[in-house]
């Protein structure tokens, strides 16, 4: 039984716990208000430019793309322009179908066996659905809460969050985005619960994530619709973080320290994660390349000079016993 889970949603909880009891009982406002996002902030930087530049240096002399349609060769065989595309800018739509779609994962499909053992495919819509869903409401969670960052706070933000807190059933209105959030990483890791095989290869690695993300989610959510804090002070904190003048109001809540400090932990936690397919998949050479080995042809630039026996020079070796043998010879 994989229980791989376990120790990840442990550590979550002592997360909580560390951040709740550092604030309420020791008055650790400063260190989780201030010096850990600092910290967590400057890993980020760090972390993630080491692994892009590390990407960047990696050699790729071969064209290595996956496909999924005809490459481009004769003249009268259709060519699958954005299936296996041999321009840049099938290339650069290709990558835009795959980083704004998941075009890649629409496709998924599962096997199945039925009662006649008729063995089939069907479509995984569930699974792309959950995943866009999460990708999408994350990112438009973060960027309504520039409104924190910014003063004024830019039209766009203001646009975004209107259309996102369009359901006003009393005060404050719901934020769709929050609980669409919770709900596809609840999916997820549903998911990973209990489907058997998805279950089997999960690792500790894939649930911390999923944990910290909707412990992340479930503070926010307990911020604006129950526990309520000081958003005035929240802001105030934020704009300090951001302009290098930090400070600590009075007055915010455990709950927020609890919240930043989960969010601290995910972003010193990313860099190091799975969770670097944001950047990693600029740099995959199964998406990124040009489908053109038909096209030109690719050399290995490492080649080193490796001394041959050509054909001439074995017969020039072995001709009498050829010729003794029967076997015919070019030169006689």
């Amino acid at each position: 039984m994989n229980q791989n889970y376990i120790a990840p949603l442990l550590a979550v909880i002592v997360l909580f716990l560390i951040a709740y009891v550092g604030v309420e009982a020791a008055g650790l406002q400063i260190l989780f208000g201030i010096v850990i996002p600092y910290v967590a902030f400057v890993v980020f930087i760090v972390g993630f430019i080491y692994r892009i530049v590390n990407w960047a240096q990696s050699p790729v002399p071969f064209r290595i793309p996956s496909t999924c349609g005809q490459q481009k060769s004769l003249p009268w065989v259709k060519h699958s322009v954005f299936e296996n595309p041999s321009t840049m800018f099938g290339v650069i739509v290709r990558m835009a179908l795959e980083i704004l779609c998941f075009r890649s994962l629409f496709r998924n499909t599962k096997a199945k066996i039925t009662k006649g053992a008729l063995f089939f495919y069907e479509m995984e819509i569930w699974l792309w659905l959950g995943a866009i869903v999460f990708h999408y409401c994350f990112f438009v969670v973060l960027f309504r809460h520039l409104r924190f960052f910014t003063e004024p706070v830019p039209f766009l933000v203001q646009l975004v969050e209107k259309l996102d807190g369009f359901i006003q059933l009393g005060l404050p209105g719901i934020m769709i985005s929050g609980l669409l959030l919770l709900a596809a990483a609840s999916y997820l890791l549903l998911r990973r619960l209990f489907i058997a095989q998805v279950k089997y290869v999960s690792l500790g690695s894939d649930y911390f994530p999923l944990f910290l993300i909707m412990g992340i989610a479930v503070t926010g959510i307990l911020m604006r619709y129950f526990t309520r804090i000081d958003v005035t002070a929240a802001k105030a904190l934020a704009m300090g973080l951001v302009t290098f003048r930090p400070t600590v109001p009075e007055g915010i809540g455990g709950v927020f320290y609890v919240h930043l400090f989960m969010v601290s932990t995910l972003m010193a936690y990313f860099p190091f994660s799975k969770l670097m397919h944001l950047g990693g998949i600029f740099f995959s050479p199964t998406r990124n390349l040009r489908g053109n080995s038909r096209e030109i042809r690719h050399e290995n630039p490492w080649n080193y000079p490796v001394k041959v026996h050509t054909y001439e020079e074995y017969e020039e070796e072995f001709r009498d016993k050829m010729i003794e043998a029967g076997i015919p010879v070019e030169k006689e």
